[in-house]
């Protein structure tokens, strides 16, 4: 996009061999095909957008498109369903980016609501359905578990991210607020990045400081929100908590949607508005069907507050997606080159990776609990844990959900066990 570019415009350096704008319609269908085939989560996403649009009909040049993922792997948000939105926008402006958005997102949304509909309405905690969840709860603790060791591959390059990752889940463990840990470590690797080591400690100690002020006299508050006690079992949460709770989660997600399950979890587990074995499943479900893993969201707002709950946090949790290539859609390239703010954003990250490894030891806890016994939780774990490291295939996550479910109802006791 030129400096003289109308917001909007379609920008002028596309490649003669796919130059053009495309109607609304056009986009909208163009990528709600892609929708309908979103498995495998976003690396087969991104794969299957640069097969299509980049290779083999020159949308844009493979440099500038790699440069393009490059600032939405460090931005927050689900970098696949990002590139949708700037490539739409390449095509028809604004329109084209919110309708290519819209399009990515419509099928995984519908489906996960229609499945969140039925899951409301049975009982998953009894019978033979319940051995089905524990079981596949156990195969997404492994499923987490080697997310965070995949992200944390890409994100923890040096000693002093990995450094941020373990304060981070110091942190997390002390139950220290993620709004004061992630900025602060945040500014910290920038200090430290930097040479200026004293300084970089001496936020880390403006950081247990604040943490200090903040965790003073909310231990009442910390009590009933970690029991789950905060709501009664028959109360909807309010659309706007949800939609909050989104946005929150979406501002976020760096590294990919994992990272946005200890922020959804906080918030979800945390204040009582689902129980972790249900927040578990709503990661098994978004795992199998053609979406953004994401997706999650919708399921866990649907639980918590309707369609109305479902809709609210999943606007929020999208909204960032979409406003990062609608408003800074000519700037965005230049985040690479801000080495002080890319620095900031890869603190962060590090402080994210440290918070999901503690979420994956809670909801790991749980799920092993919730198994007749701990050699049937060790074996799942186990087998879906090898699967995931052994085969390297879009289809392991399916196939260690299903595989999970199988040893639930093989070795479950029939009920109980959630």
């Amino acid at each position: 996009m030129t400096r003289d570019s109308l917001p909007g415009d379609a920008p002028a350096d596309v490649p003669a061999a796919g130059s053009g704008r495309l109607s609304s319609a056009q986009i909208f269908l163009r990528f709600l095909r892609f929708g309908f085939l979103a498995w495998g989560g976003p690396v087969a996403q991104i794969a299957m957008i640069k097969r299509e649009l980049v290779d083999e009909e020159q949308w844009i040049e493979p440099a500038r498109f790699n440069r393009l993922l490059a600032v939405y792997q460090v931005l927050p948000g689900p970098e696949a369903h990002e590139l949708c939105v700037h490539l739409g926008m390449m095509r028809g402006g604004r329109i084209g980016g919110i309708l290519a958005g819209l399009g990515f997102m419509l099928p995984g949304l519908v489906l996960i609501l229609a499945i969140a509909w039925v899951y409301a309405r049975i009982d998953v905690t009894q019978g033979p359905l319940a051995a089905i969840f524990v079981g596949v709860q156990v195969g997404v603790v492994a499923i987490i578990a080697r997310a965070v060791h995949r992200i944390g591959e890409h994100i923890l390059i040096d000693r002093r991210l990995w450094a941020v990752a373990g304060l981070a889940a110091v942190a997390a463990l002390a139950e220290v607020p993620f709004w004061i840990s992630l900025p602060v470590l945040g500014l910290a690797y920038v200090l430290f990045a930097s040479g200026k080591n004293w300084a970089g400690a001496a936020a880390i100690g403006l950081g247990l400081a604040l943490a200090m002020v903040a965790t003073t006299g909310q231990s009442d508050l910390a009590s009933v929100t970690v029991t789950g006690a905060a709501r009664p079992a028959s109360a909807p949460v309010g659309a706007v908590p949800l939609f909050l709770s989104g946005l929150k989660a979406g501002l976020l997600t760096f590294g990919g949607a994992y990272t946005a399950i200890p922020f959804v979890r906080d918030d979800a587990v945390g204040r009582g508005w689902v129980s972790d074995g249900q927040f578990l499943d709503s990661l098994a479900i978004s795992g199998i069907i053609p979406a953004p893993l994401i997706i999650f969201a919708t399921f866990v707002g649907y639980q918590a507050g309707g369609l109305g709950g479902a809709l609210a946090i999943t606007a929020g949790i999208f909204l960032p997606a979409f406003a990062f290539a609608l408003l800074f859609y000519d700037r965005l390239e230049r985040v690479i080159e801000n080495q002080r703010l890319h620095r900031f954003l890869e603190g962060v990250a590090a402080g994210v990776v440290g918070l999901i490894a503690v979420t994956t030891l809670q909801l790991g806890f749980h799920a092993a609990t919730s198994v007749p016994s701990p050699w049937v939780a060790g074996l799942i774990f186990a087998l879906s844990l090898a699967l995931l490291y052994l085969w390297k295939s879009k289809l392991g996550l399916p196939l260690v959900i299903v595989g999970s479910a199988l040893l639930g109802s093989l070795f479950g006791n029939g009920g109980g066990m959630m």
